[in-house]
């Protein structure tokens, strides 16, 4: 039986493909478009003679955001209002998930100075390593502060202690004030503040 031609093509071929497996050569590589070797771009750092400072790295336009960070909402990305005051209450619904996500993210960036019962005495303030003594939060004054105001001290810092916004994300900032308010409460309720249910087995014990 005769095979057709293109197959004894197509044979032929293959042949010659596997031939040259593993073969190197000393020759340069063939490219059919050389846009792909030689691009017209400016590398990072380079001038630019086309802009008037020379600089090929361009700013941002201004008032240009990346999409997805337009912070439209001030409260919560800000713990502000529209006219700069802080807000009074944290702009997220308090839930026991929350104050959980606050409790596990205070004991990870905030107790080792302020204490886990938030009395200012965290291991760092009780070793004698010469820092400001961290305030406690159940003075008078932090218990009276807007939620906001607590807020902008995690993300911005405040007098020694650090910035913490490009650690902690905003929800878990929030979760955190959530959380500093459960402990101001621990420390100052009354039998009021307990749910009548269990306030009744605390009496027969």
């Amino acid at each position: 039986m005769v095979m057709p031609r293109t197959i004894w093509t197509g044979l032929l071929l293959g042949l010659l493909l596997t031939g040259c497996r593993g073969m190197i050569s000393s020759k340069p590589p063939v490219h059919p478009n050389l846009n792909m070797d030689f691009q017209e771009k400016f590398e990072a750092q380079e001038l630019n003679p086309f802009f008037a400072d020379r600089r090929a790295m361009r700013p941002p336009v201004p008032g240009t955001v990346p999409r997805g960070l337009l912070k439209e909402d001030t409260h919560f990305y800000f713990g502000k209002t529209a006219d700069g005051a802080y807000v009074e209450r944290i702009p997220l619904a308090v839930t026991p998930e929350l104050v959980r996500r606050g409790q596990e993210r205070y004991n990870i960036y905030c107790a080792v100075c302020h204490g886990k019962a938030g009395d200012g005495q965290g291991i760092i303030m009780r070793g004698n390593y010469g820092y400001t003594p961290a305030p406690s939060f159940h003075d008078d004054r932090l218990r009276n502060v807007a939620d906001g105001y607590l807020f902008e001290v995690i993300t911005n810092g405040v007098r020694n202690m650090p910035a913490y916004g490009h650690q902690i994300p905003v929800a878990d900032r929030w979760a955190i004030v959530a959380y500093m308010r459960a402990l101001q409460r621990s420390q100052n309720a009354t039998a009021a503040d307990v749910p009548e249910a269990v306030r009744a087995q605390l009496q027969a014990k």
